[in-house]
């Protein structure tokens, strides 16, 4: 029986956060949309470090959980969450005359493993102001001192594609992950392949080939878990998910935002709210048509510049299944024509989460005749398109989300209007 894991996340530490969130919340969230396996994030942190000894106890194999005392008053009788120690480092640094950004996730399979990880990295930087330490390390080196820091460490590299933090990104990237990490890059076995884009993307980069891809929520609150997750048919532990990503045993596949909703899918300028393909970009020579700025260049862009294949053409044995969803929260505030944060999708959200189970499995597996008795048809409806992968796209590009839409507007307006 698989499950879904999601490995890259957040706690109240990281800079970008605009709500505080604990160990507790995580659990509550990660069950409500059916995650057995999630990450700790920003374990360098000294509060958030303090936080994960004082609350969670080992599970064996290198997974965590809460504390059955805390974890009764937490989660339903029967129901358990997970945890693997982990952390996003933010690398900045030149090479090669050139500045250097790139993200890194960190997994440690114990606290004095990470312990020892955060000892090495409070020597050469700051690690007390933010959960995602900024340092001035060369990515090599970083994934130098993961690996010494104890047996069965290992590093992925982030959102690989994302135009300024990354180690592909169009800004400050490389061409190839193994420029990035040198003579150590043989350590490195899987690679996140963030919001903006998805597996079949990066199957025409034929470099790519040798890491199995990885898709993880990057959330930085609670409810913004599983935006994307990898799916795993494993034991729900450290040990098992490593031996699955380095071998391919157990590894699934990853279940994916629709690329386009992701904040850099295009290139473009915010600012002057423009949003451009590769194909016009390159008309405009790569600058702004309104400011004459250069633009932001999107990973759908960047991916093209690295591709060696065509879209379709080859599938690489590190492959898995694909599955594209639009969270829930979404597809209701569509239906709902409110809010993503409004009280009514919280409180429908709430009701089919309690009535129907896990986000997950309402998205993929619940039938559509139970969702329509316990919703609306009309959501049965846009469940029904998504599996079909049936959706509007609208384009992210420049730091703006993009929108997946199940209707047109048109549909919208003339439901709400008989109604």
């Amino acid at each position: 029986m698989f499950f879904y894991a999601d490995l890259h996340i957040h706690s109240k530490y990281s800079r970008a956060t605009s709500k505080s969130c604990n160990l507790e919340e995580l659990a509550q969230w990660a069950q409500k949309k059916g995650l057995s396996v999630i990450s700790t994030g920003d374990f360098t942190h000294p509060a958030w470090f303090s936080e994960i000894k004082e609350k969670l106890v080992s599970d064996g194999n290198g997974a965590y959980r809460l504390k059955p005392e805390i974890e009764k008053h937490i989660l339903p009788a029967g129901s358990q969450v997970r945890f693997i120690l982990s952390v996003e480092i933010s690398t900045i640094y030149k090479k090669g005359d050139k500045t250097r950004k790139v993200h890194h996730v960190v997994f440690a399979p114990d606290i004095e493993t990470a312990g020892n990880f955060r000892s090495k990295l409070d020597a050469i930087g700051n690690i007390n102001s933010d959960g995602r330490p900024i340092l001035g390390v060369d990515s090599r080196d970083l994934l130098e001192i993961a690996l010494e820091s104890g047996k069965d460490t290992f590093l992925i590299p982030a959102h690989i594609w994302t135009p300024w933090f990354s180690v592909l990104g169009s800004k400050s990237g490389f061409d190839s992950i193994d420029e990035c990490y040198g003579d150590l890059a043989g350590h490195i076995f899987a690679a996140e392949t963030g919001l903006s884009s998805d597996p079949e993307m990066n199957w025409t980069v034929s470099s790519l080939d040798k890491y199995r891809l990885v898709s993880n929520s990057d959330a930085h609150s609670p409810s913004k878990l599983a935006r994307e997750a990898t799916v795993f048919d494993t034991e729900p532990d450290y040990y098992s998910i490593l031996k699955a990503l380095k071998t391919g045993d157990g590894y699934v596949g990853t279940v994916e935002f629709f690329p386009e909703e992701g904040k850099y899918h295009e290139d473009g300028h915010r600012k002057c709210n423009i949003c451009l393909t590769p194909e016009e970009t390159e008309k405009y020579n790569g600058l702004c048509p309104v400011c004459g700025k250069p633009l932001t260049i999107g990973v759908l862009n960047r991916v093209n510049e690295l591709a060696d294949r065509k879209t379709g053409e080859f599938i690489p044995q590190t492959a898995g299944k694909v599955f594209s969803l639009v969270p829930l929260q979404e597809i209701l505030a569509e239906i709902c024509g409110v809010g993503v944060q409004s009280k009514k999708v919280v409180f429908e959200y709430e009701n089919l989460i309690q009535k129907l189970g896990s986000e997950l499995s309402i998205l993929q597996d619940v039938p559509l005749d139970e969702i329509s008795k316990v919703h609306s048809p009309l959501l049965a409806e846009g469940i029904s398109r998504l599996r079909k992968g049936q959706v509007i796209k609208h384009a992210g590009y420049d730091g703006e989300y993009g929108v997946i839409r199940l209707f047109d507007e048109d549909e919208i307006t003339q439901i709400h209007n008989k109604n």
